[in-house]
């Protein structure tokens, strides 16, 4: 500050050389100058200074094993997910720093920073949607392939359908991260699971290698890799996903790259579904195993968590290839209940639960079953347009229980399809979708069409509608928008909210 002080006096002095002649020297202007002079350069220290400790402050805070330079704020590193980082990067508009906004920088598709030191880091986010359901136009009653007839409950509705809170970031180091939520169901009031305190830890070795524990949903099909809720319709599945797959549950995981574009996880669990199950209930068999590759050639990534659509729109053709493999031993006592969150029970095609006593005969009941599931899907995207394909095939055998030897080995396949064109870029999406179940004990499929206006031009708000014109429906619950049984027509509107 001294050497600041002379050089600001110096330039001071200049004007006083220059006019040495004059006959008389204003010096209370000079004085003013000098002032003005030796403030500025305080400005400038001050500002030199905080640059300084900015520089340090990044210095200090390394970046993630495998992660490559930006010029944008990192958004953290989704724990449910396993595919690469968005395909377009957020437009400035987009971003709205802490210092112009006042409050938490907010980045798209990670949430609100809302905490970040050398030690710590907390994102926080919201997903949550209000739903006006109709399924006035569905028959009242469905006959199962035992020749039972049963009731379908024709809801009209609204429902706030569900809010889901989760906090992310790392703690001491970013290698070592969280991802901890609530989640609540609010169709399903009052029953197990209604509200969900849940998440998972991780360790991020690199980018090819990440060790996690907790809960996590398993790998089995494309749904379940961790795109949510980035899928064309709102927080529903096409009937098939929901009928095959596996859902939310407690286990240890592996995942990361063996190359670029070319992902992979492996999970070893308890069951299938574990939200709404005790630790009592379990069948103390930890068997539960799924394995997931999939294979992005042309660009690395397939938009943000890998979503369906091409909302970003991909100026280079994008495309994508997966398999999926699954297997469980399923306890009787260990399901979740028909209607709890997110609930993944074992049923035949014609949506009867296989664990349903004296459902085979009198007498037979199903204590356990072996579950064996594989899925193979691919697709591409290109200019805002997009097709999604999946193929399943199911296989339940070496049952457990009273009179069980009678019951043959059930095999069950199914496909699904999605196509999808951004018709104003980031303002309206159309899509549709078709899929279909087939096994000895009936066989069901839906078609379906709806639309996805986005009034910020950004994945964060969206009014979604869509119909599905279902036949014979093998699966269902209160969370989505088609029951167990369903023959006709339903509608529903949607207001999605996700930061």
């Amino acid at each position: 500050m001294k050497k600041q002080s002379i050089a600001g006096i110096a330039l001071a002095a200049l004007p006083l050389l220059a006019n040495a002649q004059a006959p008389a020297v204003d010096m209370e202007a000079m004085a003013r100058r000098q002032q003005e002079l030796e403030k500025l350069i305080r400005d400038q220290g001050a500002r030199i200074a905080e640059l300084e400790r900015l520089l340090k402050s990044q210095s200090a805070t390394p970046a993630p094993a495998g992660a490559t330079p930006s010029t944008a704020p990192a958004p953290p590193a989704a724990a449910v997910a396993s595919t690469p980082a968005p395909a377009a990067s957020p437009t400035p508009d987009d971003i709205k720093p802490a210092a112009e906004s006042g409050g938490p920088e907010y980045i798209p598709n990670g949430g609100f920073k809302i905490y970040e030191s050398d030690k710590a880091q907390i994102y926080m986010r919201l997903f949550s949607y209000a739903r006006y359901l109709n399924q006035k136009g569905l028959d009242p009653t469905y006959t199962d392939s035992f020749g039972n007839v049963k009731n379908v409950v024709q809801r009209e509705d609204f429902q706030l359908n569900k809010f889901f809170l989760p906090f992310s970031g790392w703690f001491l180091d970013p290698k070592w991260r969280y991802y901890l939520y609530v989640w609540s169901a609010n169709t399903a009031q009052g029953d197990p699971a209604q509200v969900v305190g849940a998440g998972n830890l991780s360790y991020v070795a690199n980018s090819y290698v990440t060790i996690g524990a907790g809960i996590t949903s398993l790998p089995s099909v494309r749904s379940t890799e961790g795109q949510f809720p980035y899928w064309l319709g709102v927080d529903d599945r096409l009937i098939a996903d929901e009928f095959f797959r596996g859902s939310y549950t407690t286990g240890v995981w592996l995942k990361g790259q063996f190359a670029p574009g070319l992902n992979y996880m492996a999970m070893l669990a308890n069951n299938l579904s574990t939200l709404g199950i005790s630790a009592s209930q379990l069948d103390n068999n930890v068997d539960t195993w799924s394995v997931m590759l999939n294979w992005m050639p042309t660009t690395h990534e397939f938009g943000p968590l890998g979503a369906f659509g091409d909302f970003e729109g991909h100026e280079q053709l994008a495309t994508r290839v997966g398999i999926h493999f699954t297997s469980s031993t399923e306890d009787r006592q260990s399901q979740p209940g028909t209607d709890t969150i997110e609930n993944s029970q074992i049923r035949l095609t014609d949506g009867n639960v296989i664990f349903t006593p004296g459902l085979f005969g009198p007498g037979i009941i199903v204590d356990q079953v072996a579950y064996e599931m594989a899925s193979l899907d691919a697709g591409f995207k290109y200019r805002g347009y997009s097709v999604e394909a999946e193929v399943y095939r199911r296989k339940l055998s070496d049952y457990r229980g009273p009179g069980v030897s009678v019951i043959d080995d059930i095999t069950d396949d199914g496909f699904q399809v999605q196509v999808s064109a951004m018709l104003m870029p980031r303002l309206l999406q159309v899509y549709a979708g078709a899929s279909g179940i087939y096994g000895d004990y009936g066989d069901g499929s839906e078609i379906r069409a709806g639309f996805n206006y986005f009034p910020q031009r950004m994945r964060g708000i969206r009014l979604n509608g869509e119909w599905i014109q279902l036949d014979n429906s093998p699966v269902g619950y209160t969370a989505v928008p088609y029951p167990v049984g369903g023959n006709g027509n339903v509608y529903h509107m949607n207001f999605e909210l996700n930061f």
